[in-house]
């Protein structure tokens, strides 16, 4: 079983920055994406950004792409998200994810992912 562990959201201005990071336990995660998504009250869970476990490719949102940066460290089995230059449309809980074994290479998309952390709160004030 694939635990998925998230922290460092909180409250930060805008134009700040916040590191969240995703602690994974339970295997190895090989070829499988690791994803961040968002969502914020009464809007759908959206995707934020990913990385491919093992080559380390990455791919981002449109909104967030040139502010945020998604890392791994395989050594402590994390997935970082480094979200800067904040804005208050930023705001929501942030989810961790990670694929399984009916991965399809759609990293995007919510369904593609197996396992789901507990979700930390990120507020962007204006």
């Amino acid at each position: 079983q694939v635990q998925l562990v998230e922290s460092g959201g909180g409250l930060v201005q805008a134009g700040g920055s916040l590191r969240l990071s995703c602690a994974a336990s339970g295997r190895t995660f090989g070829n499988y994406a690791m994803g961040w998504f968002r969502q914020a009250p009464g809007k759908e869970r959206e995707f934020v950004a990913a990385i491919i476990w093992s080559s380390g490719s990455t791919y981002y949102a449109d909104s967030v792409k040139g502010r945020f940066i998604i890392s791994r460290d395989n050594a402590k089995n994390t997935v970082y998200l480094q979200m800067n230059s904040l804005k208050p449309e930023d705001t929501a809980v942030y989810y961790c994810a990670a694929t399984g074994r009916n991965y399809r290479g759609n990293y995007y998309r919510v369904p593609e992912y197996d396992y789901w952390g507990q979700g930390t709160q990120v507020t962007v004030s204006s």
